[in-house]
């Protein structure tokens, strides 16, 4: 039997992307709130995230990660470009790097050499991008200025690189993603409460009420979550 179409979303990125799915991160949020959604017409979206090893700063060698700030900006307009180009369902997110423990990173740079990672060129990266979305009108989410909202946000929201994102950090992430899903006038909509939850039906084999006359139907439950989103 073929099951019901589920919109399909891609996260498409570096290692802030990779290890989303681990230890609570944002990409695993996402996948438990969208659990048993679906739609008739398949709508999709593509969660886009570059900019953190791009603004590194350049290796003498002429090695490693470092895109000048130019060619980064022409390499995400040429993916936000071909992706919307895909359909007229396809929708995008573009993240922005989020800011750095900067004492962290100076210590991790001991397996590094020459390892020049700062906020400022996170900073500048990051509103190179927002500039670029919204010339191109792609929904973007500045991480590094969300993230920096919260005051112990150094320690809290990073891992002991000083780079990579904490849970608390992907809640963050969650969070404004979730927003923007809720508040972008696309059609279908994406926002998790206006897509139907499948296998939603009413059944006798449910648990039985307190009141011992009805049946209360899971499929809506959501208590177990550490966070109620929106």
């Amino acid at each position: 039997m073929v099951g019901p179409v589920r919109p399909l979303f891609v996260l498409f990125g570096s290692s802030i992307v990779q290890i989303s799915f681990c230890n609570g991160g944002w990409g695993a949020i996402l996948s438990e709130i969208y659990a048993r959604k679906e739609a008739e017409i398949q709508p999709s979206l593509v969660i886009v995230y570059f900019g953190g090893n791009d603004s590194t700063g350049p290796h003498s060698s002429g090695r490693g990660p470092h895109v000048p700030l130019p060619e980064y900006i022409e390499n995400m307009k040429k993916i936000g470009t071909y992706l919307k180009s895909l359909s007229d369902k396809t929708r995008v997110i573009f993240l922005t790097c989020p800011p750095i423990n900067e004492a962290k990173v100076r210590i991790s740079s001991v397996y590094f050499s020459e390892l020049v990672r700062t906020n400022e060129l996170c900073r500048t990266y990051s509103a190179a991008l927002m500039e670029l979305c919204k010339e191109l009108g792609i929904n973007a989410i500045d991480l590094f200025t969300v993230i920096q909202k919260r005051e112990d946000w150094q320690e809290a929201c990073l891992i002991e690189d000083g780079i990579h994102l904490s849970a608390e950090g992907s809640k963050i992430v969650a969070e404004e993603i979730l927003k923007v899903i809720k508040e972008a006038e696309w059609e279908p909509s994406l926002h998790w409460k206006s897509i139907a939850t499948e296998y939603s039906e009413d059944s006798p084999y449910d648990l039985v009420a307190a009141d011992g006359e009805r049946t209360l139907n899971p499929s809506a439950w959501t208590y177990y979550r550490e966070t109620q989103w929106e």
